[in-house]
């Protein structure tokens, strides 16, 4: 279980595998510096220990008594270090053979390989770290794009925790106050009357609701935004996303209705991340099957925040083209038209265009030309203020959604409770409800299996 703390002397190469100039191999637990002294001689002769804590020592790492690099040592005493224990951090050069000898040694010396995400579970354990803290971390390991980092960041996290923190206080102050009428019916106890109590659940339930729709900007910055590719079947479509990614993602065939099923990918877009989706062509058709593709397809459309729509120039414009341009003309984030087949002889160009339509890119999937203009201008559109942080607290994890999605219901019957009438035990019970869902957005309770999926998505060495 995730709650549970592992034992003994942990180690692990903590930089990613490859040449490099430096890697650093992390050990941790209570033998720590034992560990090292038994592979690490310091160059100035004195023992490993007379050295201070925190300051780096220039020295000779061994295995089986003979040197196979010099690196810097560095000690971090319990019970400041990143998990809370003693932590040796041995840098020697990089290389994927060199630093695995290294790790040998430290091996050799008594510890034992750390799982997955060890150093950070223990930072957890040892109440280092929250649970948004640990979540935190692996967003910004994963990183890819300015807005995730920022996510990442301390300040993001620190405003969330304030923000769930006034409002467990506020919620914790009115179960109190519903309480001291359960407990005292006959003696004036009570700081606010039931009405009272109502207005202010109904105000949390507000706020509450308020900020997990922030979620949608936090999935969208930690997954990407949403984007979908459509038009009719056979326009080239699913040859686009294949080109736009870089690889053969989706099946591509002359027959239409190939793509029955969505298809999603991420794709970075200048200092965007976009969760591209291929979908199945859009018409009437009598095939089940690719009826339920085109009902999913639209499906996308409504969530999406970014529309390519492909239209074909070979063949002649039709309803079908004109009811999808008009589809985008009233989409209402970021939308394009992909005119393609540029590469064969086209019946009708940009000028055919309603007034109003989206911006308009001549491409061809076969040869991948005009691609690159559409990356360009999808680049400059999805600018930081698209997905600006803000001041305000971002729900950043599907895990803080439904828990504070979870406690939004329960509050929601808690008023319901209080305005009906219904005795006042009840909505008690629900408003303590909603309060333990709060207090599983930072982890101040939270089950073993939750703590274990989280770190089951960390690397070895963090």
């Amino acid at each position: 279980s995730g709650v549970i703390g592992r034992v003994g002397t942990v180690t692990a190469i903590s930089t990613p595998p490859g040449k490099a100039g430096v890697a650093v191999i992390r050990v941790s637990g209570d033998g720590a510096l034992a560990v090292a002294e038994k592979c690490f001689v310091p160059r100035d002769g004195k023992p490993l220990a007379s050295h201070p804590p925190r300051r780096a020592v220039y020295g000779n790492i061994t295995l089986d008594g003979k040197i196979v690099d010099d690196g810097l040592l560095l000690y971090f005493p319990a019970p400041h270090s990143y998990t809370g224990e003693d932590v040796i951090e041995l840098s020697c050069h990089g290389g994927s053979l060199l630093s695995g000898m290294v790790l040998e040694a430290t091996l050799k010396a008594g510890a034992v390989p750390a799982p997955a995400g060890e150093f950070t579970r223990r930072a957890y354990l040892a109440g280092k770290l929250t649970l948004s803290d640990v979540e935190a971390v692996g967003l910004a390991i994963d990183a890819v794009t300015p807005a995730q980092v920022r996510l990442a960041a301390s300040d993001s996290r620190n405003r969330l925790r304030d923000a769930v923190g006034e409002l467990h206080d506020r919620l914790l102050s009115l179960i109190s106050s519903l309480y001291a009428g359960i407990d005292y019916p006959d003696e004036d106890l009570a700081d606010l009357s039931s009405e009272e109590v109502a207005d202010g659940v109904e105000k949390i339930l507000s706020d509450l609701a308020s900020l997990r729709d922030t979620y949608r900007t936090g999935r969208a910055i930690r997954e990407g935004l949403p984007a979908v590719i459509v038009g009719k079947p056979n326009v080239g479509k699913s040859a686009i996303f294949n080109r736009l990614l870089g690889c053969d993602a989706a099946i591509v065939t002359p027959i239409p209705g190939t793509t029955r099923d969505v298809l999603e990918y991420p794709l970075p877009v200048g200092r965007a991340l976009l969760r591209l989706a291929d979908t199945a062509g859009l018409r009437d058709t009598a095939d089940p099957v690719e009826c339920i593709g085109v009902e999913r397809a639209k499906n996308r459309i409504g969530e999406a925040e970014v529309l390519l729509l492909v239209l074909d120039t070979s063949r002649p414009l039709e309803a079908e083209d004109r009811d999808l341009i008009d589809l985008a003309r009233n989409f209402p984030g970021v939308a394009l038209l992909l005119l393609n087949k540029a590469d064969l002889p086209a019946v009708w160009g940009k000028d055919a265009l309603p007034e109003g339509s989206p911006a308009a890119f001549e491409v061809s999937a076969g040869t991948g030309a005009g691609l690159d203009a559409v990356k360009e201008y999808l680049s400059g559109a999805l600018t930081d203020d698209r997905l600006s942080l803000g001041c305000d607290a971002i729900v950043a994890s599907a895990r803080q959604a439904a828990a504070i999605a979870s406690a939004c219901d329960d509050l929601s019957g808690c008023l319901d409770s209080l305005r009906r009438g219904v005795p006042i035990d009840a909505a008690a019970s629900l408003a303590e409800s909603a309060l333990a869902s709060l207090s599983e957005v930072d982890g101040r309770t939270v089950s073993g299996e939750i703590v274990d999926e989280i770190f089951s998505r960390f690397c070895v060495g963090k």
